[in-house]
């Protein structure tokens, strides 16, 4: 999904990478069944990575690690790797299926935890027009403690690291990856990934 010069950044991002991929193993199942409580974030994003897949647009890419950018035109070998964020995102988990709000506002939904310290996704908001996706915003935060899993019992001393995400996905257009991570003992790391679709 990345691309590096840099060994320091490389280092760098698989470390961070590394206690991010254990936090998957501990969300709840998802939803299998064909009754929904929300929006299918996860089902969405497979069928654009299908469709962008046999349309191979062409993509101008940035990558920036704490104050380093480089950007490339580039053609995605692998969207579901590229929109793996935005999938993981996915709200329709039996255990989790009592804790959104759902707001609507015309043609705005939005997904709201209800618990401001859940450990996941925190909101989803989504446009769409006569059915179709404008756009879809997603803010996750997760935290890792070494005393305790209960985050409302949580000290911010015992913090092993905190990640925050801010995802954004304009259909054919742009999709947007900020990640503030901090890693105790390893500082704060500032990452984006921006794509935009070559129009050309």
């Amino acid at each position: 999904m990345y691309w590096c010069n840099s060994k320091k950044l490389l280092t760098a991002i698989v470390c961070g990478l590394y206690f991010i991929a254990i936090l998957p193993a501990c969300k709840p199942a998802i939803q299998q069944n064909a009754s929904l409580k929300y929006f299918d974030v996860k089902g969405f994003f497979e069928k654009e990575s299908a469709r962008l897949t046999k349309l191979n647009p062409l993509i101008v890419k940035s990558v920036y690690h704490n104050g380093v950018t480089e950007t490339k035109k580039v053609y995605i070998d692998n969207w579901d790797n590229e929109f793996s964020l935005f999938s993981e995102s996915d709200i329709n988990r039996p255990a989790w299926r009592d804790n959104y709000t759902t707001i609507s506002e015309g043609n705005i939904t939005i997904y709201r935890a209800k618990d401001p310290e859940l450990n996941n996704t925190q909101q989803i908001l989504i446009k769409r027009v006569n059915g179709k996706v404008e756009y879809i915003l997603i803010y996750n935060s997760n935290h890792a403690s070494k005393n305790t899993t209960n985050s409302k019992t949580r000290s911010l001393k015992n913090l092993l690291f905190t990640n925050e995400e801010e995802l954004s996905y304009f259909p054919d257009s742009l999709y947007q990856i900020n990640k503030i991570q901090s890693i105790r003992l390893l500082g704060t790391n500032k990452y984006q990934i921006k794509g935009f679709f070559d129009q050309r």
